[in-house]
């Protein structure tokens, strides 16, 4: 059977696991009548939840004699790691871009990667059925942005599909019949070379592990792309690290090809083929397993460094225990191994004393999403405010420099670009009308400046305006950018908070918690009005007598408390604050719980 490998390449939100929802059900992969989730490659809870991809996995079908190895890559820069390793492994890409927006910034970050690779993207216009769409101004669009990326002659003679993925249609005219997904199958069988052409069968087993997961039954398995040679299962492989190293010998298990959604043993793996195999005990992301006559290994795509940091340590506050099960540091050290493994863009050091790791990564979503997969498993942390790395290069400070694109409406332009470019300290690149009442900014801001600026953004625009940001170079430091303008208020007890107390602080700020919620000396209840911390007692109950009198014995009306979500409460924190989290909370607290502490601290600091 002949065979292509491609995947789908996009910005966040333009289609890309929808189109793929299509492909699985026109190339006949369900049967009839077969209920279907919506977003059939979304399979972690998170990912359907938030409506994101986070990992990039991989599917197959069946078009005529072909067989189509699709996968399905995360749109977030975030998890850009993911898409780096998994381009090495296919032939050619279907970028996604949507005929209303354009290429966004994530559109121009996978493609520079797919480009650099000398992979010939399919341009798919979808959504061409909305209102907003401008499919001729999008394909302009898309056409600067190769020639601004050194596409080649060959890569910018582009073929292009009009789309909409979510009615299941794609044809080469705009307006043709609109009735299937033929012309993308078609077009990808014609202009994708066959592995084959490239694969050498007669030479000895080579293959690239890109992707490594755990199964209750199988143990450790590594996917990725054969380079060379066949292999079947009983055969005994080497594991080679990037550097040539020998880490291991074993024999192959099993050997798994994706069918569909799901994937099934095949008796034997050619050259080109994408699989799946299980035995190995040590190799990991970016080794190659080899036939054991092979002492080189193959180049290994190089991973951008991460921007972020955030300290991981125990849970040490006076409610630690009560909800989760794993506490110790050396249960959460393992589970930060484990996913350093998994994933290549993050890097896990330990911190002097071992009861806190310092955990890098590419952003706050990325480091979100690790912390919520770990609180649902059962532990509980202490988080730090994220600080960004700072490279010494020549002598001078280098800091991350992200390129942030906004669509907002035009009433709001004006308090956006006040935000960027005033004590954010970006630089305004661009700034052109976007249709129906809207703007496009381009703006330069140090990634520092953008900790926590996501929520002002969504108040600012009144929940209006898209943001977009994408990691554009390392800059000369650009000076202090301020933090958080307001203090905070401090239970100064333990116990359970109590209405009628926190009725009576409502004056000295916005509330964080309910009554009847737990608190403890040093936990953040609530946010100041004025700039500096306030110590408060929410346990304060009222004073009762046997004297009546009216107007005395009002009912209490609460305000309704300001819910934060994890990522929300990681950028509010200051320096000296932590979120704790657990299974069933998160919750502000200071650093240091004692009040003389803090005092100390402070003037150490100072």
């Amino acid at each position: 059977m002949d065979l292509r490998n491609i995947a789908i390449i996009a910005h966040v939100d333009h289609g890309k696991t929808t189109l793929v929802d299509e492909l699985l059900k026109q190339s006949g992969v369900y049967r009839e009548g077969q209920a279907v989730a919506e977003r059939a490659m979304d399979s972690n809870d998170i990912e359907r939840e938030r409506g994101i991809t986070i990992l990039a996995k991989c599917t197959s079908v069946e078009w005529g004699d072909t067989r189509i190895n699709i996968v399905d890559t995360p749109g977030h820069a975030d998890f850009g790691g993911e898409v780096e390793r998994i381009l090495s492994m296919v032939d050619g890409v279907v970028l996604l871009v949507d005929a209303a927006e354009g290429p966004m910034p994530q559109t121009k970050f996978v493609t520079s990667k797919a480009l650099a690779l000398g992979l010939r993207p399919i341009v798919v216009l979808n959504k061409v059925d909305k209102p907003a769409a401008e499919p001729d101004r999008a394909l302009d669009e898309v056409f600067d942005l190769f020639a601004n990326l050194g596409a080649d002659d060959d890569q910018l003679d582009f073929p292009v599909l009009y789309a909409s993925g979510i009615n299941g249609w794609a044809d080469t005219e705009l307006d043709g019949p609109r009735q299937d997904m033929r012309a993308l199958f078609d077009l990808v069988v014609a202009h994708v070379p066959a592995p084959a052409q490239v694969a050498r069968a007669g030479e000895p087993f080579r293959m690239l592990a890109t992707t490594l997961s755990a199964d209750p039954y199988l143990g450790r398995i590594l996917t990725g792309r054969v380079e060379s040679g066949r292999l079947k299962a009983g055969d005994t492989l080497k594991a080679l690290s990037r550097d040539g190293a020998r880490l291991e010998q074993f024999r192959v298990t099993k050997v798994l090809a994706f069918r569909g959604l799901g994937q099934a043993p095949i008796e034997v793996a050619e050259a080109g083929d994408i699989v799946t195999l299980a035995g190995m005990g040590k190799a990991t992301v970016a080794d190659t397993l080899c036939d054991v006559s092979v002492d080189t290994p193959l180049p290994a795509q190089p991973i951008d460094p991460p921007t972020i940091s955030v300290t991981f340590g125990i849970n040490d506050s006076p409610l630690a225990g009560r909800d989760g099960s794993k506490v110790q540091s050396r249960v959460i050290r393992e589970r930060l191994m484990r996913e350093a493994e998994v994933n290549v863009a993050i890097k896990v050091t330990d911190t002097p004393g071992g009861e806190a790791f310092d955990v890098a990564g590419r952003g706050e979503l990325q480091m979100g999403v690790l912390i919520e997969n770990m609180r649902r498993e059962g532990f509980e942390l202490s988080i730090s405010r994220p600080r960004v790395l700072i490279r010494d290069e020549g002598g001078q400070r280098l800091e991350p420099v992200e390129e942030v694109t906004i669509d907002v409406d035009d009433e709001f332009t004006g308090a956006v670009i006040e935000k960027l470019t005033g004590a954010r300290r970006g630089d305004l690149v661009e700034m052109k009308p976007a249709g129906a009442g809207k703007t496009r900014i381009v703006a330069h801001v140090p990634s520092r400046g953008l900790i926590g600026y996501h929520g002002e953004f969504l108040t600012d625009t009144r929940g209006t305006g898209v943001l977009n940001r994408v990691f554009h170079e390392w800059a000369p430091y650009k000076g202090t950018i301020p933090g958080r303008r307001q203090g905070v208020l401090i239970s100064m007890e333990d116990g359970t908070a109590v209405a009628y107390a926190l009725w009576n602080l409502e004056d000295r700020g916005r509330m964080f918690i309910n009554p009847q919620d737990p608190v403890y000396q040093g936990m953040i209840i609530g946010e100041h009005s004025r700039d500096n911390d306030l110590e408060v007692n929410p346990l304060k109950g009222k004073k009762l007598t046997n004297v009546r009198a009216s107007g005395t014995d009002d009912a209490v009306k609460l305000t309704p408390p300001v819910q934060m979500s994890l990522e929300q409460a990681i950028a509010y924190i200051d320096d000296d604050e932590l979120v704790e989290v657990t299974p069933k909370a998160v919750r502000l607290r200071k650093r240091f719980l004692c009040p003389h502490e803090r005092k100390r601290q402070a003037r150490a600091a100072g």
